[in-house]
């Protein structure tokens, strides 16, 4: 496997403080896991190399659209998540911010629904910076993570999904979607990737 990092991005999906923080949504819920939580340590290290490299770092951020009556939350997330409330993932709160470890990103995308692409800007992002190639991790496997790669499978994007930088909060669902997406995308483990990332030169 060969890469361009000029036209690489790392990608990663709801990596937010409502997501990972104790004080965020899913924390004050109780609702978390071990494997999500080592995502941004995992993570680090392959989003520092690529920008070491003249790549691109972009974090696509869940966003619940806030209005007045309440977030807008779609009935199927409100049947799984009836915790979340006023203030959840808005725009500019504490909660929908990426996790500090992270941060900064290069650029920011607002995610409503499963795939970072559906009524984004990603895709213009993407576009304008000429990147074919995105190297993706975050949560959950089975959500936004695969929604978001068959979306780039299908503009014809080349997709690294980094195998232990993306969780589930059950590991056998991680697993079986790891091997139903391996017929559209190179699997790497983060140390892989960051094996193939610094011998690339761009």
């Amino acid at each position: 496997m060969l890469l361009n990092l000029k036209t690489t991005a790392v990608l990663t999906i709801d990596l937010q403080n409502d997501f990972l923080h104790i004080d965020g949504a899913y924390g004050r819920a109780g609702q978390s896991s071990d494997e999500i939580a080592y995502l941004p340590a995992r993570l680090l290290p392959v989003i520092e190399a690529v920008r070491r490299l003249n790549g691109y770092y972009i974090s696509a951020q869940f966003t619940l659209v806030p209005g007045p009556k309440g977030p807008i939350i779609s009935s199927h997330l409100k049947a799984l998540r009836p915790f979340l409330t006023k203030g959840d993932f808005e725009p500019g709160t504490f909660g929908h911010d990426l996790f500090e470890t992270l941060k900064p990103a290069d650029f920011t995308v607002e995610k409503v629904a499963y795939s970072a692409f559906w009524q984004s800007r990603l895709d213009y992002i993407l576009r304008t910076l000429e990147i074919d190639t995105l190297i993706i991790g975050g949560i959950v496997t089975n959500g936004g993570v695969a929604s978001t790669l068959r979306d780039a499978h299908v503009r014809n994007l080349n997709t690294i999904l980094l195998t232990d930088g993306c969780a589930a909060f059950q590991k056998h669902i991680h697993d079986a979607t790891l091997l139903s997406l391996s017929s559209i995308t190179n699997q790497l483990t983060c140390s892989e990737a960051l094996v193939l990332i610094e011998g690339t030169k761009s």
